[in-house]
């Protein structure tokens, strides 16, 4: 309508106070106005790879050895029970034991565990199991999985804690923080008074 494009455009919710024209005197985002943030795009890749070679890792086990429906998931339920064991252990070692490379993290953890971890697998076993009119195998499961891989990421931290002689309910303290450090008062490191 020829008398519409001289009124004022709204102010967007997420940029108040602040409208944008295009060409035609539609209001734009801010956020193309600004330009779309970087992206952290070599955290991105070092994820990307180690998902593809933890996605490659837990195929490779689930295909040589598979189960029917209405059977125990044994092949997922090892990959996701020692997935949690490895997040377990790697976290300890690479945020408490000592400084590690920035991208460790990214690519161990997110990466290579967040690909050979698998738990819509386990949910797609658990819903098959119901399907195929087996609910005992299917709780068993479901319940099962939950317990073993939660118990598998607590002994993996309290075992590598044992390991690198961090103390068993040690806390990670923010580096910075402590006496003298600018950090709350009375903080000490893992262990130290509170």
């Amino acid at each position: 309508m020829p008398g519409e494009r001289n009124n004022p455009a709204p102010a967007l919710p997420h940029a108040p106070g602040r409208t944008f024209r295009a060409g035609n005197g539609a209001a734009l985002p801010a956020l193309l106005k600004r330009g779309l943030p970087r992206a952290p795009w070599l955290v991105l890749a070092v994820i990307a790879v180690g998902g593809a070679i933890g996605s490659l890792a837990r195929y490779g086990l689930l295909y040589a050895f598979p189960h029917p429906p209405g059977r125990f998931g044994w092949a997922a339920f090892a990959v996701n029970v020692s997935g949690c064991l490895i997040i377990g252990i790697l976290m300890v070692l690479i945020t408490e034991a000592r400084p590690a490379y920035r991208l460790a993290r990214p690519f161990l953890a997110t990466g290579v565990l967040g690909g050979y971890t698998s738990f819509s697998t386990y949910v797609v076993d658990t819903q098959r199991a119901l399907l195929a009119g087996a609910p005992d195998v299917a709780l068993l499961y479901a319940a099962g999985t939950m317990a073993a891989a939660v118990a598998a990421a607590w002994a993996g931290i309290r075992f590598t804690r044992v390991l690198t002689r961090m103390p068993p309910d040690a806390v990670p303290v923010p580096s910075g923080a402590g006496p003298g450090s600018g950090g709350p008062e009375g903080t000490e490191g893992p262990g130290g008074p509170a």
